[in-house]
């Protein structure tokens, strides 16, 4: 931690922040946005480092974590499980309380949520879930951001998740739980969804549906994700016949709101979890979506790393 910071913050799921820090937060997002779309230098965090461990693959986590960090004036050290130690011949906790004495903020992309906690807990600087098997804060800081930008608050909407009980769903029920919206939930019988495992205190923010044409009904955002997630290949066969039913099309967006978006985190398996002329639709947002995810990820590291600006 630097000095004279205030106390130090983690982002590691969701409900690590409050529903003000996210009112800022989408401010700022709105903010760095224009800048960067105006060709308007701005570097804050100049002379700061950013390390992104990756054990597990990545596209946009890793584009729009190190695009955002040079075009914030820092730099970025880029390390997986080929070139690092983590939690292989060195411990965890041994790794955290090195790399974060070299730089000033961690962004971990990994499997176990226990073993990001585990890093974040030994760590003297901020870390960010890139990505757990339990939960994806920064995609769904990113989507709600573009819900807000395309259609105002998203309190008192509703959003329809159609597919896996996976990180994913796990994180929109956090944050239908913080921001005060409605979550509809469909997933095949076994792939639920578990609100204690997210830590909701409001069961009133989930509606579950068999059907996932009724979890879609009036929705304002249907979104979806792969019907499987990495690690768990091994299943996919078993996948593929579970959620046959499970697949976003156009007569699901029909019950849904006029006016309602199609979002999904990408990579995307047209004619799997969603019909190719709903994801290529003029609903879906998917492209300023990933977008997005930069915007979002430096008003994050912004906040993490100085605190509220102004």
């Amino acid at each position: 931690m630097k000095p004279g910071m205030s106390l130090m913050k983690h982002y590691l799921q969701f409900k690590d922040l409050r529903a003000e820090e996210y009112a800022y937060l989408f401010e700022r997002t709105a903010i760095i946005k224009r800048r960067f779309k105006n060709y308007e230098k701005y570097q804050p965090l100049v002379d700061r480092t950013l390390a992104m461990i990756f054990e597990k693959a990545s596209t946009r986590t890793r584009v729009s974590f190190e695009a955002g960090m040079y075009q914030m004036g820092g730099s970025v050290v880029h390390l997986t499980t080929g070139d690092s130690q983590l939690g292989r011949a060195e411990p965890v906790e041994d790794s955290a309380r090195v790399i974060s004495r070299m730089v000033d903020i961690v962004m971990i992309r990994t499997y176990e949520q226990a073993k990001l906690e585990a890093f974040a807990a030994h760590s003297r600087v901020p870390v960010i879930n890139g990505l757990t098997n339990e939960y994806h804060p920064c995609q769904i800081l990113a989507d709600i951001f573009t819900f807000i930008e395309q259609r105002g608050s998203i309190q008192g909407k509703t959003v329809a998740w159609v597919g896996d009980g996976n990180n994913m769903a796990n994180t929109w029920l956090q944050a239908a739980d913080i921001l005060g919206f409605t979550l509809h939930v469909s997933t095949p019988g076994g792939y639920e969804i578990d609100p204690k495992m997210a830590g909701v205190n409001n069961p009133d923010c989930v509606k579950t549906f068999r059907n996932p044409f009724s979890a879609c009904q009036g929705a304002h955002l249907v979104t979806t994700d792969v019907w499987t997630s990495m690690g768990y290949e091994a299943e996919n066969e078993a996948r593929q016949k579970a959620f046959a039913d499970w697949c976003v099309d156009r007569q699901m967006m029909a019950v849904a709101q006029p006016d309602a978006l199609f979002m999904h985190c990408l990579p995307a398996h047209r004619g799997e979890e969603v019909e190719a002329e709903v994801i290529d639709g003029p609903q879906s947002v998917v492209w300023d979506e990933a977008e997005n995810r930069m915007h979002a990820q430096k008003a994050l590291m912004e906040y993490l790393l100085l605190g509220r600006i102004g």
